[in-house]
């Protein structure tokens, strides 16, 4: 069973990598630092974005609109920082 909840927590420390490079990519873009029609850079933001945004547009979906800024990453983040400890606490 330890092996199985490492196994788990390893997938979701992968995936709270992989939404901070999606928030940090966004936020090169949106400073015109890279250039997202580059094939290398769009097929690693399409495959970010394919991981994500079902989560984020359901989250997206509940939140006010709160103008320019988008705080569904955070709230996603929270979510799942959330669900790990829940499952080390009744797991572990």
């Amino acid at each position: 069973m330890t092996s199985l909840l490492l196994l788990i927590d390893s997938i979701i420390s992968l995936y709270i990598w992989s939404l901070v490079a999606y928030v940090v990519a966004s936020w090169l873009i949106a400073f015109n630092i890279i250039n997202p029609w580059q094939p290398t850079i769009r097929l690693i933001l399409n495959t970010l974005n394919r991981i994500h945004d079902p989560l984020m547009s359901r989250i997206r979906a509940v939140l006010p609109n709160l103008g320019g800024i988008d705080i569904s990453p955070i709230i996603l983040l929270l979510a799942v920082q959330f669900l790990r400890n829940l499952l080390f606490e009744y797991l572990a």
